[in-house]
């Protein structure tokens, strides 16, 4: 009987550890096991911003996919992501709703709420974090130059002058709502036959350094304005969205996770939180200006937020 009884204790150890283990596996598929495939738009801002949600997902423990960074235009990365070929990418919430039905307002609240109502019938449902205080919209600027040649701060005053200004628009202008047709419609203004060039980007800054264009569209965080002097032109008719950031996340890939899903969404969430536009700003001077690795410029940021090993948390200024 003793025997029988210690076999029987043996045994209900090894349940009892099987127990344990397999409890612990259970969230090792919302971690090392289930790989999240996070994605961009071309322009740097936007990949910074995925390498900095990228890189605090890694401290978790996540396994990341980046082979989705720099895809492209919206066009290309929202089809990729209601596809599946990536699960995650930053949007700007204003012109992203602005993709889909067209016009999008300046409260980022109602920018988020209507995307999401849209984002549900995509791709099996896609969810919207948080967005952060950050926001960087679509600016028009001039040099100082043309401003005081022809008298110019404003996008209602482009449209007399005499030549026509030379524009300088994003790839996707002619197919963008918040672009060629709201330029035309609000203020007059005809940019089919503008230069298509990446719009927050070296080639377009070259260009209005060069005189090729007139008037460049540019991202307000961009750091060229202000180190150039550049005026950007006022917008009275709120053609531009709030375009404030905000990850964008499949569905399906938050149902892998399971009970860990609001873990999950809490590191972008807290990401977005600790996110504004003046350190963006000055983020993206450190990428674009002074040439610096993007994924060092992410982890610093991150590190000094104490949102990843390795910093201490800074002064909300910072």
């Amino acid at each position: 009987m003793r025997i029988s009884r210690m076999l029987a204790l043996g045994a209900t150890i090894m349940v009892l550890a099987g127990a344990c283990s397999s409890g612990g596996s259970t969230s090792a598929p919302s971690t090392a096991s289930v790989t999240i495939k996070v994605g961009s738009d071309g322009f740097y801002e936007s990949q910074l911003m995925a390498e900095i949600y990228a890189q605090a997902l890694e401290a978790k423990g996540y396994k990341i996919d980046r082979t989705g960074l720099g895809l492209g235009t919206r066009k290309v990365t929202a089809a990729a992501l209601e596809s599946g070929q990536i699960d995650l990418k930053p949007e700007y919430i204003g012109s992203g709703l602005a993709y889909y039905q067209g016009t999008a307002t300046g409260d980022p609240a109602q920018n988020q709420q209507a995307l999401q109502q849209i984002l549900n019938g995509k791709g099996g449902g896609i969810t919207v974090l948080d967005y952060s205080p950050a926001a960087d919209q679509n600016a028009f600027v001039v040099t100082q130059d043309t401003s005081t040649k022809d008298s110019l701060t404003s996008l209602d005053q482009v449209a007399a002058i005499t030549p026509p200004l030379k524009f300088g628009v994003a790839t996707d202008c002619s197919t963008n709502p918040v672009c060629a047709q709201a330029l035309k419609d609000s203020y007059g203004i005809d940019v089919s036959n503008a230069l298509p060039l990446s719009a927050c980007d070296q080639p377009m800054v070259d260009a209005i350094k060069a005189g090729t264009v007139d008037v460049g569209e540019l991202c307000s965080t961009q750091p060229d304005i202000a180190q150039n002097n550049w005026v950007v032109l006022a917008d009275p008719k709120h053609t531009q969205p709030a375009d404030n950031i905000a990850p964008l996340v499949r569905n399906d890939y938050l149902s892998k996770l399971g009970s860990d899903a609001d873990a999950f969404k809490k590191i972008l969430n807290d990401v977005s939180a600790a996110m504004d536009t003046a350190t963006l700003t000055e983020l993206g001077k450190e990428v674009s200006v002074d040439n610096k690795d993007i994924t060092v410029v992410a982890k610093a940021w991150l590190q000094s937020k104490g949102l990843v090993p390795g910093g201490s948390a800074a002064p909300a200024s910072s």
